[in-house]
């Protein structure tokens, strides 16, 4: 490959074979919290990337079991690891550290990815893989306050270090804001219902946890239905994604892939909500750039799906990028511009 930078990881050596998610039960102190997952869907992803001798980019590192899969199928294959979780970061480098440098590690979100090649004196990738939305760490950790079920303060942010937590989001908008956040990123029909209800009880004081904010949710929706999804689930997924741009990210990142991305590189993409699919979908639908890998979204086996929960809601879709001579190359439109 030409043009590689050396690429360097610092760490203590590990070979657990898990990825990570937090735990409640403590042994002796490290600085890395114990983790215990399985990698959602490593085999098909790591298939589809087909890794050589090349670079690739994990956008999304997390636990670090995509990665790792991809450096084990071949022992050439050098791996950038994006995340914007430095806990996530921390974890992962003690996992992948007997890799050495074939692991290079950037602090970013995954839609800055251009700027993070340039980091490592790239412009171009044989590959790249990414698996969206929020992992089960950020979901178990009450501190980061992404579930109803862990009472924690109504934070959501992914990178603790900035932006502005979910309950300043509430703050900031008005009902009808806020609504539509829940509506469009939520899909939630009875958005305005439980608009007005959380303002009210941000306005009497009683908005300060995660659980305060669910029954703000339950008293304009009523319970859950027996057998029934929570009814607060998709009003935590619309704040979760406005508060961590995880949309615009995403479109940044595909708007991205045309240029990083060689000419018979592969890209993998999971996604957990129909939001991500459709934008994934679009993007891997221009031919003039793509050619599908899978003509339909790759879902989990039912063995996986019995032994990881949350790969019961991935799809896996794939494309190889190939050659777009400037005769049938169409303009693309910038992602802010979408």
């Amino acid at each position: 490959m030409s043009g590689q930078a050396q690429l360097a990881l610092p760490g203590l050596a590990a070979e657990s074979s898990a990825e990570w998610v937090w735990s409640e039960e403590t042994g002796e102190e490290t600085d890395v919290p114990a983790f215990v997952h399985e990698t959602v869907m490593r085999a098909p992803v790591v298939n589809a990337l087909a890794p050589s001798a090349g670079v690739y980019v994990d956008a999304t590192v997390g636990g670090g079991g995509h990665t790792e899969g991809i450096l084990e199928a071949h022992p050439e294959a050098r791996v950038i690891a994006l995340d914007r979780d430095e806990i996530a970061l921390a974890a992962a480098k003690e996992r992948l550290a007997r890799f050495g440098d074939r692991v290079t590690f950037v602090k970013t979100p995954f839609g800055e990815v251009v700027a993070a090649l340039a980091s490592a004196g790239l412009t171009q990738v044989d590959g790249l893989c990414a698996d969206l939305g929020v992992s089960s760490p950020q979901l178990d950790e009450a501190a980061r306050g992404m579930s109803f079920r862990r009472e924690g303060p109504i934070d959501m942010r992914m990178d603790r270090s900035s932006g502005e937590t979910a309950l300043e989001l509430v703050e900031r908008l008005s009902d009808d804001e806020l609504a539509d956040i829940i509506f469009h990123y939520g899909e939630e029909k009875r958005s305005r219902r439980i608009a007005r209800s959380v303002k009210r009880a941000l306005a009497e004081g009683q908005l300060a946890t995660t659980l305060d904010l669910r029954r703000a949710i339950v008293r304009a929706v009523g319970p859950v239905r027996v057998g029934g999804v929570d009814p607060a689930t998709r009003t935590f997924q619309a704040l979760r994604i406005a508060v961590n741009g995880e949309l615009e990210q995403l479109e940044a990142l595909l708007g991205a892939l045309p240029d990083i991305i060689r000419v018979d590189g592969r890209v993998a993409i999971l996604s957990f909500h129909s939001l991500e699919d459709r934008l994934v979908k679009r993007a891997f639908h221009d031919r003039e750039i793509w050619a599908p890998l899978t003509k339909k979204p790759v879902v989990a086996s039912e063995e996986e799906g019995a032994a990881n929960p949350r790969a019961r809601s991935a799809k896996l879709r794939a494309a190889r990028r190939i050659a777009t001579t400037p005769e049938t190359a169409m303009p693309r439109r910038k992602a802010k511009d979408r």
